[in-house]
């Protein structure tokens, strides 16, 4: 049997009376985004409504990415020692929350981890898939956290800026994506749209309900099989094999969902050792703790994303802790000690709550 999660509040009004069911795509961050909704009758036009949620989309590259040379995180992150940088809303909005993360997590999660993405080779150049690449010896990994120590960005809140102390290289993977996709939800309400879901990249956030009455229904993403070791993302909805739990089943009802991964992208070294893109900024070396995955629910898939990835470096006692303290639902994910065996769940006291 699998688990089923529904939210603790519940609007049941349907949608409006003429509304029909409306289904818009496309890509960007080098994924693809859906959504899928009931459009009221009079609504705004499908073709416009898909280039509003196009534009929130690219906005978010066009400041946050650090796949784009010219977006004005990468404007940052080549500016000089000493320089402040004021910050458009959404980019204050979401660097924000992210030093919070840093901050409530001990520095588990990191935003200005740019520097060791890219040295262990998972970020957008010296990539660990292209020739010529080899991991990091101990003494760069211990040159590039010395740095980071030294060099650390300052959020002017009430000036809405950025201080450069020189060489602080940001990288906000594990928190835009998440806002990209609170993004479509709120361009969707601007124009009308109260019942929905909305995904980019494998982040979901869901409201009201559908045409037939019942809520926006997904799958847990699961991992890929029971060792991970396929190195293919994961899916909602690809839980394959008999290794990992039965995926839960979510009501997206005035929710959002992230789930961060060890298996999504890694490498072997010649010691037969997997080095995971999920890397811990504190010791500077991709996870060992026994993660295989953690699947967060929050009302903001913001928030969702962040603490997600905070919570897979945490581990599941560090981070069971951090969880409960907090009120977060949480689902970890763990690898047993023996090869093969079966992945085991560990779920937060606010998981457990929306169980049906």
């Amino acid at each position: 049997m699998r688990d089923v999660l529904v939210p603790l509040a519940i609007d049941p009004a349907p949608a409006p009376p003429g509304s029909r069911p409306l289904a818009l795509s496309g890509t960007a961050m080098g994924s693809g985004w859906s959504v899928r909704l009931m459009q009221p009758a009079g609504a705004t036009d499908a073709a416009d409504l898909r280039a509003a949620l196009q534009a929130e989309l690219d906005m978010v590259v066009a400041q946050m990415s650090h796949w784009d040379d010219t977006s004005l995180l990468m404007r940052y992150n080549r500016a000089p020692a000493g320089s402040w940088h004021d910050l458009p809303a959404p980019f204050f909005e979401v660097m924000d929350y992210a030093l919070w993360v840093h901050e409530a997590s001990a520095g588990a999660y990191d935003p200005a981890a740019g520097a060791l993405v890219d040295l262990w080779g998972f970020g957008a150049a010296g990539r660990y898939d292209q020739a010529g690449f080899y991991a990091p010896a101990p003494a760069a990994v211990h040159a590039v956290l010395a740095q980071r120590r030294a060099a650390a960005p300052v959020l002017d809140r009430a000036a809405r800026r950025l201080y450069q102390p020189g060489g602080a290289r940001l990288d906000l993977s594990a928190v835009a994506k998440g806002y990209a996709v609170d993004r479509l939800a709120l361009c969707l309400e601007r124009h009308g749209v109260r019942h929905y879901l909305a995904e980019a990249g494998g982040e979901l956030r869901g409201a009201g309900v559908k045409a037939d009455g019942q809520p926006w229904w997904v799958e847990v993403e699961g991992v890929p099989d029971g060792s991970g070791d396929d190195g293919q993302d994961g899916a909602a909805g690809s839980e394959t094999g008999t290794a990992a739990p039965p995926a839960p089943l979510l009501a997206l009802h005035g929710l959002a969902v992230a789930t961060s991964g060890d298996y999504r992208r890694y490498y072997r070294c010649p010691d037969s050792r997997r080095r995971s893109h999920t890397l811990d900024p504190r010791s500077g070396q991709p996870i060992a703790n026994g993660v295989a995955s953690v699947t967060v629910l929050a009302p903001a898939c913001m928030a969702a994303d962040a603490l997600s990835t905070a919570l897979t470096v945490m581990g599941p006692l560090a981070g069971l802790a951090f969880a409960e303290a907090r009120g977060v639902a949480a689902r970890f994910l763990l690898r047993a000690d023996a090869p093969g065996a079966p992945l085991s769940a560990v779920t937060s006291s606010a998981w457990r709550a929306l169980l049906q």
